[in-house]
């Protein structure tokens, strides 16, 4: 696999609009600029290198799937009233997404929240995918980096109610991204599916890393052995920016 910086084009897909949004009482927070080798650790990460904050997680079998409830035990889909970074801005956590990763956003008439449409670079498949609010609207989706069935099976289910809140909403875990490929990858760990983009593979696995670091989550073998196949290439990764304000987290 042969890593390339990622391109400018691509890039833009996943930073916030430049403009503020009238009637929101906060923004949605940044992506991050995964690329940047200043970018800084998040809440619980040892290192601004991905390679080296994965060797600090633990290393543990699957948990079983006993008792995951995906609205039971992380919320209801979008809530904005949990403590995840940009919430309670009386906008959802699904439109907060659309308007930091879309380009040429417009609003449904009469909102200041709702994403009518826009454009997304997308970061998995390397393709531009146009979004218009509708019948159509599962061209793009918002995937859960790790996705939460995954953090059940290692570790979430130790966590308290508010943190798993937190986690299902937090943008740190989230991505708009192509509707295949999201439905492709569907509750898969770094071992059993990465982007087809070559390009974002270590981005996106150092925000899984970030993730599990964050809410103190451990790794599977195979999971840890596929990251580290990934970060190898580039072992100068810097985990992406997080903003963890409010997020009451795990203390072991």
């Amino acid at each position: 696999m042969k890593h390339r910086s990622l391109p400018g084009s691509l890039l833009a897909g996943l930073v916030l609009t430049a403009a503020a949004l009238t009637g929101c009482s906060a923004q949605a927070p940044e992506l991050g600029d995964l690329s940047h080798p200043g970018a800084k650790a998040p809440a619980g990460g040892d290192s601004t290198s991905a390679l080296q904050s994965l060797q600090s997680l633990p290393v543990k079998g699957r948990a079983p799937q006993t008792g995951y409830d995906r609205d039971a035990k992380f919320g209801p889909a979008w809530s904005d009233t949990t403590t995840a970074p940009g919430s309670r801005n009386s906008c959802d956590t699904r439109n907060d997404i659309l308007r930091r990763d879309l380009t040429a956003v417009t609003h449904k008439r009469g909102s200041t929240c709702v994403i009518a449409s826009g454009r997304l670079a997308d970061p998995y498949t390397a393709t531009t995918v146009n979004f218009v609010r509708g019948p159509h609207s599962a061209a793009v989706q918002i995937d859960h980096v790790v996705a939460l069935s995954a953090t059940w099976r290692t570790g979430a289910a130790r966590l308290s109610q508010e943190q798993r809140e937190a986690l299902a909403n937090d943008p740190l875990n989230l991505i708009a991204s192509a509707g295949p490929a999201n439905q492709q990858k569907s509750d898969s760990d770094a071992a059993g599916w990465l982007p087809s983009n070559e390009d974002f593979q270590c981005p996106y696995v150092a925000r899984q890393v970030a993730v599990k670091a964050k809410y103190r989550l451990w790794v599977t073998a195979s999971e840890r052995d596929a990251m580290n196949r990934v970060l190898a290439i580039c072992p100068g990764q810097p985990l992406p920016t997080d903003t963890s304000a409010g997020v009451i987290l795990p203390t072991s």
